[in-house]
């Protein structure tokens, strides 16, 4: 049997930065958060986004969480979710085998684009999804200005 392993060279990349930032501490949850040039998610949830008539939605899939362990922000037309799944803490009456699931801080962030009502995003979250909808602007009448030529 044959096992083939995908080289992704970019993964190097990332494993690179992932240890200079534990080196020099810029890992740990609200230090010197958003000011660090190599500083990234330690894992990045899953999300649809779809577009109906009126609205954009887009869902989160955040297994294991609670709406608690959730926060949401639109700021100078960027939506960002972030949060932070805890890993169960050791205990000596069990051996861990193996662990796939990710676990650490997250983040994702979007651009919104112009047509999107900023104040009216409306969270819910259920069941491990987190859904947003973010309900369109209506559309700006273009105005003309007259300009006087001397």
């Amino acid at each position: 049997m044959n096992n083939l392993t995908r080289w992704n060279p970019l993964n190097e990349i990332e494993d690179l930065m992932n240890r200079y930032n534990r080196i020099f501490g810029l890992t740990h949850p609200g230090e010197r958060e958003g000011k660090d040039l190599f500083s990234r998610s330690d894992w990045a949830p899953a999300v649809d986004i779809k577009e109906t008539g009126d609205a954009f939605l887009i869902e989160a899939e955040l297994p294991g969480l609670s709406k608690d362990d959730v926060k949401v922000t639109v700021d100078d037309g960027v939506l960002a979710i972030q949060g932070e799944r805890k890993q169960e803490t050791e205990s000596s009456d069990h051996k861990v085998h193996r662990i796939e699931r990710f676990y650490g801080r997250f983040m994702r962030r979007f651009t919104l684009p112009d047509n999107v009502d900023e104040n009216s995003v409306k969270a819910t979250f259920k069941d491990g999804l987190l859904t947003l909808t973010l309900k369109k602007a209506e559309p700006k009448e273009p105005k003309a200005i007259e300009v006087q030529v001397e």
